[in-house]
């Protein structure tokens, strides 16, 4: 699963100030992969909101998080895949923050996992090391499913001096 497609992107001139322009999408693909936190929303089968964070991987075009199968999320996900993705800063006036809008789709394959399970352990650390077999990383705290987030739509929030506010559209 990846979104390599060149998105439409839109300065929305009633939350930016006049002075301001549009990031190019691939300085927010980069800070979705530098990024070390992110809040993931879901939607329990009640309709109720669920919100936690969580460390991602960029890769492929898409976000990438691991999760138990027992957990929340994984329960969320099971009859709701849609999903959004929210990094950045807390302070009103400075930093800029990224929304990502999209579905999550889990990923089983044995080798793309491992390619994923390297990708975690050289952005995080050995803290983040996993083991892969049968779809599934395995860590110390047992196995985890894996799931990837190709972007829908991604929304930019430049704070401060000047304030804007970007959509970037896929699809």
């Amino acid at each position: 699963m990846s979104n390599t497609s060149t998105p439409q992107t839109r300065l929305d001139p009633r939350y930016s100030d006049p002075s301001a322009a549009a990031i190019p999408w691939p300085e927010a693909e980069a800070r979705l992969s530098a990024a070390e936190l992110f809040w993931i929303s879901t939607v329990r089968p009640d309709g109720r909101p669920h919100v936690t964070p969580l460390p991602t991987v960029w890769s492929e075009g898409a976000l990438h998080f691991c999760t138990g199968p027992k957990e929340r999320k994984a329960k969320n996900l099971a009859e709701n895949p849609a999903v959004v993705l929210t990094t950045g800063t807390n302070t009103w006036d400075k930093g800029y923050d990224l929304v990502v809008e999209g579905e999550a789709v889990r990923v089983a394959d044995d080798g793309r996992l491992r390619e994923l399970a390297a990708a975690w352990e050289a952005k995080y650390g050995s803290f983040w090391h996993f083991d892969v077999r049968e779809g599934y990383f395995h860590h110390g705290a047992g196995r985890a499913l894996v799931f990837a987030v190709a972007p829908g739509t991604v929304f930019g929030f430049g704070k401060g001096e000047p304030f804007s506010q970007t959509r970037w559209r896929f699809g």
